[in-house]
């Protein structure tokens, strides 16, 4: 059977809610800008989004670019070029017209789960605005909720913070420190949030990259203290890689008489540490 275009959509949406939000055991996720840092008038940004075992090599799979989403500093939408999807990896441009700060990220959330109709047991995937698509007389709902951020940033000039406000939902960071203004050696605080309240106690990952050519990773595993913050020293200049993820908590039901929503969140992004 052939499926209809919006159908073959929700379906691409559900795998990159699920591709968003596994495991940090499991392979990484990233958009890697070719540089962070731009003087002049204008700019342009090229990114490649992959995931992969070694950091930043393309060894795995190109992520999916449906939930690409640029944040311009004057905190509008930038519409992205977008280059091709190759086996290991996806490139887009991303010009940069005014000065400032722009965010770069793949945000997706997704439902899946299964429910009771007629005494046969049925699976569903969608997203929050297609919950009314459940049946009205189904029974034993049980669904989990996957939100994936993932994110890196690029600057035309001087910093600038507009773009980085927080969405207030899932798991993300709110940089203390200026994503684009961190140098080697010096301490960067950046905050982590759940739907906009501190997540005390996360632990985060924080890895240099080049792990193919390290016999070991270096992973820095930093705990997040009672305001959600966590303070990460790069010892040498270059791009690292912060990756987060929590369980638990659940949102409300998808209707009467059904189970609680399981919540699931992760957060990946990728920082260049400048030299002094």
């Amino acid at each position: 059977m052939r499926l209809a275009p919006s159908a073959l959509h929700l379906l691409a949406l559900a795998g990159l809610a699920a591709s968003l939000a596994t495991p940090a055991a499991a392979h990484r996720r990233w958009l890697l800008p070719s540089v962070t840092v731009f003087a002049g008038d204008k700019g342009l940004a090229s990114v490649d989004a992959a995931a992969s075992n070694a950091l930043f090599a393309f060894d795995h799979r190109a992520l999916g670019l449906d939930a690409l989403a640029v944040t311009g500093p004057d905190g509008k939408p930038v519409t992205p070029v977008v280059i091709g999807r190759g086996e290991m990896r996806s490139a887009f441009d991303v010009p940069l017209a005014q000065p400032g700060t722009y965010r770069i990220a793949l945000a997706m959330n997704g439902l899946m789960g299964s429910y009771m109709l007629d005494g046969k047991k049925q699976r569903w995937r969608g997203t929050r605005a297609r919950l009314s698509e459940l049946p009205a007389t189904a029974t034993d709902v049980e669904l989990s909720e996957n939100l994936g951020r993932v994110e890196t940033f690029v600057t035309l000039g001087a910093p600038s913070t507009t773009a980085l406000a927080a969405a207030g939902q899932g798991l993300e960071m709110l940089p203390v420190t200026h994503p684009n203004d961190i140098v080697a050696g010096e301490p960067a605080e950046m905050r982590f949030v759940m739907d906009g309240k501190p997540a005390a106690g996360l632990k985060v990952e924080f890895v240099a990259g080049g792990t193919r050519h390290r016999d070991d990773a270096g992973i820095q595993t930093l705990t997040t203290d009672a305001d959600g913050i966590a303070r990460f020293t790069a010892p040498t200049p270059g791009f690292y890689y912060i990756e987060a993820d929590m369980e638990g908590g659940t949102a409300a039901a998808a209707g009467p008489g059904q189970k609680p929503i399981k919540r699931r969140a992760s957060y990946t992004a990728v920082l260049e540490f400048l030299p002094q």
